[in-house]
């Protein structure tokens, strides 16, 4: 039997219902397991977060060297400018984009709380032409 299991990821958050409900919506997760303090959610390809209230939480400030990175998602999409304009509607924002005339493999954005995360394209599986 295996010492460890699976685990989740938590991010600590002033609100964790609210950041609950971003995530939910952007990976299609249903809430797990809720208390006072911590939500719980899983994602239709099995991901799992958690969310924990600190009243005192500070959000890194990534990019920007005055904070740590503390934690750091990545997300694969098929259309990241779709993806971008879902983040964007749920309340994120953009922190680290490209040149927007040209396809490129990642964006970085911020969840209303401030945690960064990556969207990366997803390889393509069709064939090269030529």
């Amino acid at each position: 039997m295996a010492l460890v299991t699976a685990g989740v990821v938590v991010l600590d958050c002033a609100e964790p219902e609210k950041l609950a409900a971003f995530y939910s919506e952007l990976i299609e997760a249903e809430e797990t397991d809720a208390t006072a303090n911590r939500v719980e959610i899983r994602g239709v390809d099995g991901i799992r977060m958690a969310f924990r209230r600190d009243v005192t939480a500070t959000p890194p400030s990534w990019p920007r060297p005055e904070n740590s990175l503390q934690v750091h998602l990545d997300f694969q999409v098929a259309d990241l400018d779709e993806a971008e304009r879902r983040i964007i509607g749920l309340g994120g924002r953009p922190i680290e984009t490209k040149d927007p005339s040209g396809p490129f493999e990642e964006r970085g954005y911020a969840d209303p709380s401030g945690h960064s995360f990556t969207l990366r394209l997803l390889p393509s599986t069709t064939p090269k032409q030529g």
